[in-house]
Order: C-alpha cells, then structure tokens, then sequence
C-alpha cells in the first residue's frame, strides 16, 4: 500500500486533506463526487477494502474482489478526470458521476470512461453501478456530393466515375 503526497485523484490538494479521510474511515464523502474521487484513489493506493466496503449491498455480489485487486496492483494510475455531474450533492439521495480514469498497463496506456451511479443509504454515499457512455453518433456538417455531382477532386469527372 503506497501513501502518496499528492491525492492521486487529480484534485490538486494533498493527499492528506482529500481523499486519505474517506479511505481511512475518519470522514464520511459528503457527495458523490468525492466518493467516486475517493474510490479512484482507492484503487490507485491499493485500497481495494474500500472499493468493497463503499458497494450497495445489491451490487456488492458482483464485486469481484481479486480481479480489482490485480488491476490496482497491475496498473500504473495516471489521474483522473470528472466529466460531468448529476445530482449527488450533501442533500440529495441519488447521483452519478461521468468520468475517465487513465492508467497504463502492460507498457500501454489506456482510458476508462463510466457513468457512476450513485446513492445514499443511511446517511452515507454508495456506488449502485456504472455504465459505458454512448459513443458521440458522427454527423456530416458538409454538404452531401451527389453521385452525379463534379467529383470533389477538381477532376472534372462526376463523382461516381472518379470516387464514387
């Protein structure tokens, strides 16, 4: 388990005054947002406990604590970005946080993109699931060429004989 200086979720303060009293149980999150920072954090510190502990109960069945376990040990934790969020602040009762979570594995890096659901039983913030956002649908901006339309290439051919 490594103690860093600086919070590994990407917030810009010490360690110490972020996410270290959620993980050590000295503090409660008090939104969603920290919660999800603080499991972040979780994983990057190897505090795989509190991943487990901050489930709701339904969704903690499917946890699946060794494989958790290997990709924190396995990967290097390269920050964490907060894309949106709805809801989950200290007097609501539900939330979800989009974000991408970076790290590299295996020589490689990679992007973990989620939509964290999130609510609050008994007082205290807990992850429900997460999902993969929908990919952004491509949407032509230009205007459509015609099969019988000039070719875009300046060829002078119509654009179905030359790259149609």
């Amino acid at each position: 388990m490594t103690t860093p200086t600086e919070c590994p979720c990407s917030s810009g303060k010490s360690f110490a005054s972020c996410c270290e009293p959620y993980l050590t149980g000295k503090a409660a999150a008090p939104t969603a947002e920290v919660l999800m920072r603080a499991r972040y954090t979780s994983y990057a510190t190897g505090r795989i406990d509190f991943v487990e502990k901050t489930h709701a109960p339904e969704s903690r069945v499917d946890f699946d604590r060794e494989a958790s376990e290997k990709w924190a040990k396995n990967s290097v934790w390269k920050g964490l970005t907060v894309v949106a969020v709805k809801d989950g602040r200290e007097d609501d009762s539900t939330g979800a946080v989009s974000f991408v979570a970076r790290f590299g594995s295996g020589g490689e890096n990679y992007e973990h993109r989620e939509i964290a659901t999130f609510r609050k039983q008994n007082g205290a913030w807990c992850f429900v699931d997460g999902k993969s956002p929908k990919p952004d649908t491509f949407v032509k901006t230009g205007p459509d060429v015609g099969r019988n339309d000039p070719c875009r290439c300046g060829s002078g051919k119509k654009f179905k004989k030359c790259h149609g």
